[in-house]
């Protein structure tokens, strides 16, 4: 049966971030990720998993001003010494969280900038990023994001994030499969997935349009939960969607899922 972690930055959105580890827990949730969890202090984080005993699976490195619009800055040139330090940023939470697993958001694509010399920067700041967090036993992981929810983003598709994988070489570099952002890009699900599962670190969900919960839209998600378990993936599947009509309302798929594992 898939093991389901909690997005703690979309779901149990009624009450405050620190409230929804409570939340998670008595929604019946093991374990939960968060996009960003640097705006509270990370004792308050680890006092919350530790009462409710749930476990932090995933975080995200620091990705520039976000509220400015930024996804990211690993593709930035001229952004080098800030991606370090937000490497080692992430660390410090991770380590104190428990977190094994890093993503890093590669950023919008600069349109001033030759393309080589952006894919370079990526390349090499992902190469930093992946020899930090072996030495801290940790994977670092990278995800394409489809261009119709974030025009310009510069990681696209599984092609392309194999590309880069493959450029940087390093053993803890994994791909984030996020299902909602590659069907919106690429579709072929199942096949994909596959087709990639050495390299697939971590699972994402939510259902096309609207990236609402699971049954909300297009996906076939009991085939592909049915699949990921027949090919033998024992990673966490993170939650990441938008509920529909309030967290709660919207988790009669986890209890269907539950059923049929």
């Amino acid at each position: 049966m898939p093991r389901f972690a909690a997005n703690l930055s979309l779901l149990f959105t009624e009450v405050d971030f620190l409230q929804r580890y409570a939340a998670a827990a008595e929604a019946g949730f093991d374990a939960v990720e968060c996009q960003f969890p640097y705006a509270w202090p990370v004792e308050q984080h680890v006092e919350e998993l530790q009462r409710h005993r749930l476990s932090l699976v995933l975080h995200n490195l620091p990705a520039g001003d976000w509220t400015a619009g930024e996804r990211g800055i690993a593709c930035l040139p001229g952004r080098e010494e800030e991606f370090q330090n937000g490497v080692g940023r992430a660390i410090e939470y991770a380590r104190a969280l428990g977190c094994r697993q890093l993503n890093c958001l590669a950023g919008l694509a600069p349109v001033d900038v030759d393309p080589d010399e952006v894919f370079d920067t990526f390349v090499e700041n992902l190469r930093f990023a992946a020899s930090a967090l072996e030495d801290e036993g940790m994977n670092l992981l990278v995800e394409p994001i489809n261009r119709h929810d974030i025009p310009g983003f510069y990681l696209n598709t599984t092609a392309q994030a194999v590309q880069v994988m493959d450029a940087v070489w390093a053993d803890n570099l994994y791909l984030q499969y996020d299902v909602y952002h590659a069907q919106r890009s690429e579709g072929e699900l199942a096949a994909t997935f596959a087709s990639l599962q050495p390299r697939i670190a971590h699972v994402q969900i939510a259902d096309n349009p609207g990236r609402h919960e699971p049954g909300s839209g297009e996906i076939n998600y009991p085939f592909l939960f049915r699949e990921l378990d027949r090919l033998g993936y024992d990673g966490w599947i993170g939650c990441e969607y938008i509920p529909a009509a309030g967290t709660a309302a919207g988790l009669g798929w986890l209890t269907q899922a539950r059923a049929a594992g």
